[in-house]
């Protein structure tokens, strides 16, 4: 081990360990949401944060890779041990194994403060005036429940020039630890805000000037990439709505769009994972 690494306190060797039962317990969401604390493993998420400026709570060591941690953060990222600004313990290497959430564990785990995702739409709308991203596309998404689909569909969002993410608040969770991994870093920087009333959203958006279009297959749906999709939203900022994974959009937020566009696909085909269909409708939203 490096004497420039420095760890506060001794390497910690027990489960009963009391950091070590307050960081196991961040695997509930119960406890993340009391605590408004999250954690999660691997040096390009933490070189992430500390680039997004996420404020972090307590960094996690495996004694005998904690050389190798740092010289990955340095030469992959450019980020320092030294950056972190908040405890870094040593974590005995048979504990660390059984304590991190990866299958070949990096060396690293981190905890850090909520990024508050969870705001009054209509006020963060009136702030965002002055975006440089105001006009981007949004996507809201209704019900989206599995945490792989959500983080993909934040991590393609960023991909795709989407300006925001709107949420229905029963969709997963930003913090559980599969979509931490699927989003990646964008999830520290993506504008993603949490509504109670996602079809009084779509109204407000409407409002705004935007065109708002609910992925689903009804008589009043037009082909996404159409000539007729094309027109329609030539001159508007646009915005699209993708449901719940196996039932769809309801019906009051279809009611509140403008109108429903569908995904051209083979017949006798499954429908779409609610992650790919929403990066196909990203894709065509920001092309011009």
């Amino acid at each position: 081990m490096s004497a420039n690494i420095r760890f506060d306190g001794e390497i910690i060797t027990s489960r009963q360990n009391r950091r070590v039962v307050e960081l196991m317990k961040l695997d509930d969401r119960r406890a993340r949401e009391k605590t408004r604390t999250f954690r999660f493993d691997g040096v390009k998420l933490l070189c992430e944060a500390l680039r997004r400026g996420v404020e972090l709570e307590s960094v996690f060591l495996r004694v005998g890779t904690a050389d190798r941690v740092a010289a990955r953060m340095e030469e992959l990222y450019g980020c320092s041990l030294s950056e972190v600004g908040c405890p870094v313990f040593g974590v005995e290497d048979s504990l660390f194994e059984k304590i991190s959430q990866e299958n070949a564990p990096e060396g690293v785990i981190t905890v850090a403060k909520y990024i508050d995702k969870s705001h009054n739409f209509i006020i963060i709308y009136k702030e965002d005036e002055n975006d440089a991203r105001k006009d981007a596309p949004v996507l809201l998404l209704e019900s989206v429940r599995d945490p792989l689909n959500v983080g993909a569909i934040i991590r393609s969002a960023a991909a795709l020039g989407v300006g925001r993410l709107i949420m229905s608040a029963d969709c997963a969770d930003l913090y559980h630890p599969k979509t931490l991994r699927a989003a990646m870093g964008p999830l520290f920087s993506m504008p993603i805000t949490r509504v109670e009333d996602l079809a009084g959203t779509v109204t407000a958006l409407r409002q705004s000037g935007r065109r708002i279009y609910a992925a689903a297959l009804d008589d009043t749906a037009i082909r996404l990439g159409s000539q007729e999709f094309d027109e329609e939203r030539k001159d508007h900022p646009v915005g699209a709505v993708i449901g719940n994974e196996g039932h769809g959009l309801s019906e009051s937020v279809i009611a509140a769009c403008d109108r429903s566009v569908y995904i051209p696909m083979e017949a006798d085909t499954e429908s779409l994972n609610a992650g790919v269909a929403a990066a196909l409708i990203m894709w065509e939203l920001g092309r011009r």
